[in-house]
């Protein structure tokens, strides 16, 4: 089996020991608690990797058939939608030993996991030609010929970096970033003692702005006042003397964003028209200091603001994927429908990363009409034929905008980035019933506390209120 691209040479892998060392490599990151299915296809004989799919393993038995029958129609769909199905498959069992446990014994546990997989890819013609189990720094295979051919304590992984792949990936300039849970760390709230000061800060916030979020001409205020302020704090973040690591890189951004800040701007982008004008930063100079803005919000989302979160996570993901990174367009994009399962944006992109659609569909439809356009701006066409101005980029590049385009202009905008969006699958679904309430965002609710609940206004802006159900107009 080999992996390659046009601008690599290729590398094979010719035993399990080689395909368990190149795990981290084929997902980007060290993956935990997962089971893991990576597609082979025949290119001339030879092997070459395909798309993979990975999942959690579910904490109870009982849940352990359902979830390999979703891992592996998810992947053989997805590449048959591409329009090569695998030939072959590669299964991963992936779990530390729990206390007073050893790697044999997990090998042991999850054997009958590796089984339904199996059976489960059998199940769409597609066999699985090795089933691995990857636990305390060693390797066992499920697929030997005979009970004795793997030791019973397994296998040692070679030393991480120094396999034939691990070379390559790094003369490619390819790097494996942890683990999914250190990426996740970085867009989790917080839970120190300055939590309850962002906390605070997001009350007052509420208290100063929900009143003027519900008048019309108070909305398009705060709605101006919270991109200056983004606008504000990203140049604050561009100017910033860097640091190496993800976690001290965090803590210098968060040292550089004040509770009240962060809190207008968390409230601020609870309006979707607000939100959408953000979002089109995402390209050049300015999207690293969004990014970092974004993951900082999402920070911040602290206790009953769980589901604020949604907002800033989206965007978090957005732009990583816009810039190439899908890991962590992914992982945020998924933290926001956790954060609130309805968030249309989160779903229709999370959605559309998954299933590979173009990325420059979505950035090309956020381009056009961006507010802030400059007098004498070439029009740009879109598909449908008709022309928009096309300014320079907000943020950065240039004054604070004044205003959105024209609303005939805004329509067709947003018109055409749904349309990008619902590409990948079978567009918005049904609203929830007005009502209904939402189920907990998040298990980190603060302990001993109701969660509040929200409203939404009819522009589309999320109230914080107290003592009420949470409704949709």
């Amino acid at each position: 089996m080999t992996n390659h691209s046009e601008t690599t040479a290729q590398v094979t892998l010719r035993s399990p020991a080689e395909l368990a060392d190149a795990l981290p490599y084929l997902l980007g990151y060290r993956p935990e608690d997962s089971m893991v299915l990576v597609a082979l296809h025949d290119s001339g004989g030879k092997g070459r990797f395909g798309g993979r799919a990975r999942l959690g393993i579910p904490a109870h038995e009982e849940d352990w058939e359902e979830a390999a029958r979703q891992l592996a129609r998810g992947l053989v769909t997805s590449s048959e939608r591409r329009g090569a199905k695998p030939e072959q498959l590669v299964a991963y069992v992936c779990q530390e030993p729990a206390p007073k446990e050893r790697g044999r014994d997990v090998k042991r546990r999850l054997a009958r996991l590796a089984h339904l997989l199996r059976i489960q890819c059998g199940d769409l013609d597609v066999p699985v030609i090795e089933a691995l189990c990857i636990s305390d720094g060693r390797y066992w295979s499920y697929c030997c010929p005979a009970e004795d051919c793997c030791p019973e304590d397994g296998t040692p992984m070679g030393l991480p970096g120094t396999s034939v792949l691990a070379a390559a990936a790094t003369y490619a300039g390819i790097q494996v970033r942890g683990t999914l849970k250190e990426l996740r760390a970085r867009l989790q709230p917080w839970e120190a003692a300055a939590a309850r000061e962002q906390e605070a800060a997001l009350d007052a916030g509420g208290v100063a702005l929900v009143p003027r979020i519900l008048d019309e001409a108070g909305r398009a205020e705060v709605a101006e006042e919270t991109i200056v302020l983004a606008e504000r704090v990203i140049q604050r973040l561009a100017a910033a003397t860097p640091v190496a690591g993800a976690l001290p890189a965090d803590l210098r951004d968060d040292g550089l964003i004040g509770h009240d800040e962060a809190a207008r701007l968390i409230l601020g982008l609870q309006d979707r028209n607000t939100r959408d004008r953000v979002a089109a930063w995402m390209e050049g100079d300015e999207a690293a200091p969004a990014l970092r803005l974004w993951r900082a919000l999402a920070r911040r989302c602290v206790g009953p603001y769980a589901e604020h979160a949604a907002p800033p996570l989206t965007l978090a993901g957005w732009v990583a994927w816009s810039t190439g990174d899908e890991l962590e367009a992914r992982e945020a994009l998924a933290m926001a429908l956790g954060a609130d399962p309805d968030y249309l944006f989160a779903r229709l992109l999370h959605q559309a990363c998954n299933e590979g659609l173009d990325v420059e569909s979505i950035r090309r439809c956020l381009r056009v009409g961006r507010p802030g356009g400059a007098p004498g701006a070439e029009p740009s066409a879109d598909a449908s034929g008709t022309t928009e101005p096309m300014g320079p980029a907000v943020g950065m590049a240039g004054p604070a905008p004044v205003g959105e385009p024209d609303p005939a202009a805004r329509i067709r905008r947003r018109r055409r980035l749904r349309s990008a969006l619902a590409a990948a699958g079978d567009g918005p679904r049904a609203a929830r019933v007005p009502g209904q309430r939402r189920r907990p965002a998040s298990p980190g609710q603060a302990a001993g506390r109701a969660p509040r609940a929200s409203t939404r206004h009819p522009a589309g802006t999320r109230l914080p209120t107290k003592g009420t159900e949470e409704t949709t107009t």
